[in-house]
């Protein structure tokens, strides 16, 4: 109990990973406006005006906010679950191209090692596109080097990836190492990670309507400055520390819509894509190692004698 609570109030006074920093200027800016409001009205002015808390009743206001928020999160979401789809999408075409695609010639395991991590490869090209990156060392080292030349001269490259995982299945299709239910099995499975590549496009290439940002800009800017007029006849001199904690509450629930709206990034809200991208790296070495493994062990029992 005493190291929940001690986490708790850990995270309750954490800045990393807050909205504090993209926010506290407009929250001080408020808070001083408020002070000088309340220096108004020490100085007799008729600055108290309670009728001001009618422009904008703070329910509608608190509908915005929430669907601004929920909003956000839903595009959040949506790239996570695409996410968790390529992640599971790449497990089952490795495993199916590690069981189903006969070897026939010593240089067939190279190249189906090579199919492999090319799906690696898929989930990376995938990140830096999103981040609108260009080709990198982290795909230099999961493919030929004339491949990876190639892919840095293409416009999407996950896209290109995809199209060399199908042209080896087609290649081993033709040769009869795969039949036909097979092929069209992980064929599937790379539509599925077209499909997901799509998605995420979609919500990296469709910002909020900006009508919509900038006019609940502009009723937070409103009610926040309205907010001193009508508390000032009975907080006095406190009339700026409320105004300030109202307008951080506020502006930071907008602020958390923005910061997840576009969840690719780099920032401590944004989706930890290059974990997930390690993640599949390492599953794929473990399945090739397995695979290897297995591969040895079939090749020590063939040089056994046979059975008298």
């Amino acid at each position: 109990m005493i190291v929940e609570k001690k986490h708790w109030l850990q995270m309750a006074v954490q800045v990393k990973g807050s909205v504090l920093a993209s926010i506290y200027r407009r929250v001080i800016g408020c808070g001083l406006f408020g002070v000088f409001v309340s220096l108004l009205y020490y100085l007799k002015l008729p600055v108290s005006q309670p009728v001001l808390g009618t422009i904008i009743p703070s329910i509608v206001l608190g509908l915005l906010l929430v669907f601004r928020t929920n909003t956000a999160y839903e595009r959040f979401w949506e790239g996570r679950k695409c996410w968790g789809s390529i992640v599971n999408n790449v497990r089952n075409i490795a495993r199916q191209i590690l069981v189903s695609v006969a070897e026939t010639a010593p240089e067939d395991k190279k190249e189906k090692i090579g199919a492999l991590y090319l799906l690696v490869a898929f989930a990376v090209s995938t990140k830096l596109h999103l981040r609108g990156e260009s080709v990198n060392s982290e795909l230099e080292e999961l493919m030929s080097s004339a491949k990876y030349f190639k892919l840095k001269s293409m416009n999407n490259p996950p896209l290109e990836i995809v199209f060399w995982v199908e042209d080896y299945l087609q290649k081993q299709y033709n040769n009869n190492r795969l039949n036909s239910y097979q092929l069209t099995a992980i064929q599937q499975l790379l539509n599925n990670l077209v499909d997901n590549l799509g998605a995420c496009e979609r919500i990296l290439k469709t910002p909020m309507p900006l009508a919509y940002s900038i006019h609940l800009k502009q009723l937070l800017l409103l009610y926040c400055l309205l907010l001193p007029f009508q508390m000032v006849q009975s907080l006095g001199w406190w009339t700026g520390a409320v105004t300030a904690l109202v307008s951080f509450t506020l502006f930071g629930i907008e602020a958390i819509g923005l910061e997840i709206e576009n969840p690719f990034g780099y920032d401590a809200n944004d989706l930890p894509l290059d974990t997930i991208c390690q993640t599949m790296r390492r599953n794929i070495d473990d399945l090739i190692s397995l695979y290897l493994t297995r591969s040895l062990q079939d090749n020590e029992l063939s040089l056994l004698p046979p059975e008298l």
